[in-house]
């Protein structure tokens, strides 16, 4: 069945949001008086929420965070975080921009499927310009349910107006190639995202190095 949709990953896939992440991330830190860390262990720690890129920010950091400390330094993390969103140098990897242009020319429907809030994830794709390429934009917080669970997917491509059969995920990580095992559909993975082990050993159905590379492997196998 040829596909009609397309559901992007955000943090790592569609956006290289580790800059303004790790500002969050550290200015959270700080108010404890902790060092801050470096990107390249921010690349660790993002693809399950704010919540959990805390907890293993302090604990690198040789503390435990959980409870009424946790909810704390989460808001704080988020009332940073959404003032300053795209400030650190967040945008979209290179690639991205044609890809959209030549799908929605081909009529293929657009989605985000993300474990960042959908608010913060409008958000940021408002300040990148990147929200009216897209008919959906699904966070854990829309029906309540996050990846890897198939749920928030469907969800995205129900609001595309297209079957579940019909559409393809973008990811970068273990936890979009366990999204889109559970949804049944193929998952095309690139590298140079959020994940502590490289993205091929959760076994994608195809790993491109670039997104240059995504139409041609669209056109020869799904459209």
């Amino acid at each position: 069945m040829p596909v009609h949709a397309l559901v992007f990953d955000l943090d790592g896939t569609l956006v290289n949001t580790a800059p303004d992440l790790l500002a969050a991330t550290n200015h959270v830190l700080a108010l404890d008086g902790l060092a801050p860390l470096e990107t390249a262990q921010m690349n660790n720690f993002v693809g399950h929420g704010a919540k959990a890129l805390l907890m293993r920010g302090f604990t690198a950091r040789g503390r435990t965070l959980e409870g009424e400390a946790l909810e704390m330094r989460y808001r704080a993390f988020l009332d940073f975080y959404m003032a300053n969103i795209a400030t650190a140098g967040s945008a979209p990897y290179p690639g991205v921009l044609p890809l959209i242009e030549r799908a929605k020319a081909h009529g293929l429907g657009l989605a985000v499927c993300t474990n960042k809030l959908e608010g913060l994830s409008v958000r940021l794709m408002d300040e990148l310009d990147l929200s009216r390429h897209f008919g959906a934009i699904i966070g854990p917080d829309t029906i309540g349910v996050a990846k890897p669970d198939a749920a928030p997917y469907r969800e995205a491509v129900r609001r595309l107006g297209v079957s579940v059969e019909q559409s393809l995920m973008l990811g970068d990580s273990e936890t979009d190639v366990l999204t889109a095992r559970a949804a049944g559909v193929p998952i095309i993975a690139v590298p140079f995202g959020f994940t502590p082990q490289p993205v091929e050993t959760y076994g994608p159905d195809h790993l491109v190095q670039h997104f240059d590379e995504v139409w041609p492997l669209l056109e020869k196998q799904y459209l």
